[in-house]
């Protein structure tokens, strides 16, 4: 038996895909459109080569937990390509998990259920009834939509609550406003005290891909809370010591103080940017999020340009990346953008 490979690897701009030598000459065949339009070959040299087969063996047989949100689950073009690009990453010996997001779909689920909604300081306050929406959005609806786009492009995938066999359990969220430092009640909007990561390691060791729902348990089983997406894809990097944690986002990643992109950072960096005002807004949280992860033992933390086309490829097989990359320390030289 003769033994072919397709290998595909990406440039600052583009794709290549590179055949079998016995078939280079003639057309690609594109299996169930998991290929990106390929470029001639002759557009890149053997440093890309070297930098993106580099970028495989760093990844392969790891973890990688993606927070799947924003532009990238709301075009359908988009989410198209993500699926593709969770099922080529499964094919190259990476273990995805994706946890994902849909804030904007409760939103519009509650106002078409003329559900009341009540904010304190721009955060929506949970109780009962919308918990019970958040649950029938999120568990019903987006996940599986998602686990079936991973299936159609060709991979194995299985949504999951966070309720699922405890996969995620809960303590209700205490948060405090940075004025008053008086206690702000979320009602049911919890914080994640514990994964079961071992459900995510049977059936990441079947090549299933987990996809999560960030709706959680309470220590009694009973109580059900609603967990920001970012902070669930976190906690389940943490849980299962991932090689990369990369949070979509609309945004081109953390900017300095003029503006421009801040390619790699420390958690040192990142701790006095926000204490300098530098990073505001809803950009701390993610930040945070990127960072607690890393002092937990993740290797990497990006926050993703989610606009982009085939940004989580990009930002783990690229010399550029697709965003800000969050590292325990001095930042590979695989990853000096």
């Amino acid at each position: 038996m003769r033994w072919v490979c397709w290998v595909v690897l990406p440039t600052a701009t583009s794709w290549v895909v590179f055949p079998p030598a016995a078939q280079r000459g003639r057309s690609p065949r594109r299996r169930q459109g998991l290929l990106p339009t390929a470029a001639s070959p002759l557009e890149i040299d053997g440093s890309v080569i070297y930098e993106s087969l580099s970028e495989f063996g760093v990844h392969a047989g790891q973890d990688v937990v993606v927070k799947y949100g924003g532009h990238a689950m709301s075009d359908d073009t988009a989410a198209l390509h993500f699926a593709q690009d969770v099922v080529l990453m499964q094919r190259l010996g990476i273990r995805p998990v994706v946890v994902h997001g849909g804030g904007p779909q409760i939103g519009e689920m509650l106002e078409r259920l003329e559900v009341p909604t009540r904010f304190v300081e721009g955060l929506r306050v949970t109780d009962e009834e919308t918990v019970a929406v958040a649950e029938m959005v999120l568990c019903g609806s987006i996940n599986k939509k998602i686990a079936a786009a991973v299936t159609r492009a060709g991979g194995h995938a299985l949504g999951l609550s966070g309720r699922d066999d405890s996969l995620i359990v809960a303590e209700k969220l205490i948060k405090h406003d940075p004025k008053t430092d008086e206690t702000i009640d979320l009602g049911l909007v919890g914080d994640p005290v514990s994964v079961n990561a071992k459900l995510l390691a049977d059936l990441l060791d079947q090549r299933i891909v987990p996809v999560v729902a960030p709706i959680a348990s309470g220590a009694d089983g009973e109580k059900v809370y609603s967990v920001n997406a970012d902070t669930a894809a976190g906690a389940v990097a943490e849980a299962v010591q991932a090689s990369r944690l990369l949070l979509l986002t609309d945004v081109v990643g953390v900017l300095d103080a003029d503006g421009q992109l801040i390619k790699d950072i420390t958690p040192q960096s990142a701790r006095k940017l926000i204490a300098d005002g530098v990073i505001k807004g809803g950009m701390i949280p993610k930040l945070q999020t990127a960072v607690h992860a890393v002092n937990h033992g993740v290797k990497g933390a990006a926050i993703v340009d989610g606009r982009e086309d085939h940004a989580i490829l990009k930002e783990l097989f690229s010399k550029h990346g697709a965003g800000t990359l969050v590292t325990p320390g001095t930042p590979s030289l695989l990853h000096v953008r």
